[in-house]
């Protein structure tokens, strides 16, 4: 695993299957072989902000559970 902080609190995690986007210190979003995802659920507006940048738009990246992401992380 190797941690990369990209911007005022936006960290990625890279692991051998998939890199995540941290909002603070909650997995969001990020890139796994099937592509750009994103979260399915509704934080604050600045981790929205985060994740929208991060992925390059509002409408980049499928949505899936929190819980696919978390999984990601352990």
């Amino acid at each position: 695993m190797k941690i990369n902080q990209i911007a005022s609190n936006m960290t990625e995690l890279k692991t051998h299957c998939a890199t995540v986007l941290f909002s603070y210190q909650t997995p969001v979003a990020g890139y796994d072989a099937q592509g750009p995802f994103r979260t399915d659920c509704k934080y604050s507006v600045t981790t929205t902000k985060h994740i929208n940048k991060y992925l390059g738009g509002s409408t980049v990246g499928r949505e899936v559970s929190q819980e696919f992401i978390n999984e990601l992380c352990q």
